[in-house]
């Protein structure tokens, strides 16, 4: 699996895992946020641009992200759309916890910036949504405080 970076390039999880270590070690003593987000595109008839953003916010000081893309080729609906990328940051924050656990990163709290919010058509699927979330221990931010989603992962749609 790898990830990409505007700053690192194309990084496989060992060179991710040294990245966010160093980048976290250089302060010790800030708070940090890991945010991670997705969000989705159709890109032609039956074929979707998924993005997922992994992203260690040094809190008043910037950050850095990374991000990976899943290309899905058949009819998929809005809501199947939203569940799946709900889903891809679950996976991505499962797999940053068990791949940092060793270096003591897992301890932060993961939020997870879900791309729905009250105005249009998610707003049915907020409670949905939220609730897997929340139910599979983490924090959730929806629209508009939902950036690791909505510009973060968006960008790379």
């Amino acid at each position: 699996m790898h990830y990409f970076s505007p700053t690192y390039g194309k990084v496989d999880l060992e060179r991710l895992k040294k990245i966010i270590s160093a980048y976290m070690g250089r302060d010790k003593k800030a708070r940090y946020e890991v945010i991670v987000g997705s969000d989705s595109q159709k890109v032609r008839t039956d074929v979707y641009d998924f993005v997922s953003a992994l992203i260690v916010h040094r809190v008043g000081f910037g950050g850095i992200y990374f991000w990976k893309r899943d290309v899905i080729k058949r009819k998929i609906s809005l809501k199947e759309r939203i569940y799946q990328e709900a889903t891809m940051s679950l996976e991505t924050s499962e797999n940053f916890i068990h791949f940092f656990k060793v270096n003591g990163i897992s301890k932060y709290n993961i939020q997870i910036h879900v791309d729905i919010g009250h105005n249009g058509e998610t707003r049915d699927m907020i409670t949905e949504v939220v609730g897997m979330i929340r139910g599979s221990g983490y924090d959730v931010k929806i629209k508009p405080d939902s950036y690791g989603a909505s510009k973060v992962a968006d960008r790379y749609t």
